[in-house]
Parts: structure tokens; C-alpha cells; sequence
């Protein structure tokens, strides 16, 4: 598979969100304890919530695509501190714990892919991925929840200097 790295929200957000309160759209955020029915994807860790964490639930405006393709989405964030994913070549965990997802890619200057897009099950997004990563075309590729479209996760190429 092509070299990739699934991009978690900056921790400057994580920390604002926390701080403040507030989204950023300057709605109050929501806390929610996360249950064992989950669905409690954390946009820092990438991780899903254990029952019993408090989660904060906001609207995230998200840095790409821009223009025409733009979205705010709703996400979950540990009330608590927690470190920012930072892993590569390997499927965020919220993502594969996601019984569907789309895999929407993006070229650079923001355009949707249509092509590529897919939506498959989380556990399944490896293909898709692929597809989108190892076109030249793509710039970014952002992964949604199929049935709500919330972020779950941007995946950007990996490219080393050599």
C-alpha cells in the first residue's frame, strides 16, 4: 500500500475545545459519557471512548477540502487530555470500528474525486484507500461516517525527503 498517515485534528483544536467550551462554530459543546453501545470515536487519539469517558461533542470545521466542498462536521473529543495519533501506514482504529464508511478523495485544489469515492465497511477500507491513495490525482482523501458523513479521519501520503 501506498506510504499513508491518518491526520488527527491539530492539538491546538483539541486544547481550544477543551478550554473554551465552545466549538468552532461557538456552540456550547456537549458532554456525553460514552457507553457500552460505543460509537464514541475520539478526532485526537483516533480512538474510541471507553464506557464511562466523558467525551465532548462539537462542530469541527474542517481545513479541507475548501470551496465548494467545504463542511463543518460534528465530532467527539476526549474531555480529557489525550495524545494526538501520530502512527503511520496503519487504518485509524475509529475507522476500522466503523461499520460504514466513505473514502472521499480529493485532488489539489479541492475538487472531490467522484471516481474514487466509496463507502464500504470500516474493516473493509483498506481497497478503497489504495484506490484513492495510488492515484495521482489525489491529494487528500477524507474518511466519513457513511450514514451521518461526521469526519472520522483525513489521510494524507507520506513522503520522505531523500
Amino acid at each position: 500500500m501506498t506510504a499513508f498517515q491518518c491526520i488527527a485534528i491539530a492539538t491546538s483544536t483539541a486544547e481550544r475545545f477543551r478550554r473554551t467550551g465552545e466549538d468552532d462554530n461557538g456552540n456550547q459543546l456537549r458532554r456525553v459519557v460514552a457507553t457500552l453501545a460505543g460509537g464514541f470515536p475520539c478526532r485526537h487519539c483516533l480512538q474510541l471512548a471507553t464506557p464511562g469517558d466523558v467525551m465532548l461533542l462539537g462542530s469541527y470545521n474542517l481545513p479541507r477540502p475548501c470551496g465548494i466542498y467545504w463542511t463543518p462536521s460534528p465530532i467527539f473529543l476526549h474531555e480529557a487530555a489525550c495524545p494526538r495519533a501520530e502512527t503511520e501506514n496503519e487504518i485509524a482504529p475509529i475507522v476500522r470500528a466503523n461499520p460504514l464508511v466513505s473514502v472521499r478523495a480529493y485532488d489539489a485544489a479541492d475538487q472531490c474525486l467522484y471516481d474514487l469515492g466509496q463507502v464500504c465497511a470500516g474493516e473493509d477500507v483498506d481497497g478503497p484507500l489504495e484506490r484513492a491513495l495510488g492515484d495521482r490525482r489525489t491529494a487528500f482523501v477524507n474518511i466519513h461516517t457513511a450514514r451521518p458523513g461526521c469526519l472520522l479521519s483525513r489521510v494524507e501520503r507520506v513522503t520522505r525527503q531523500g
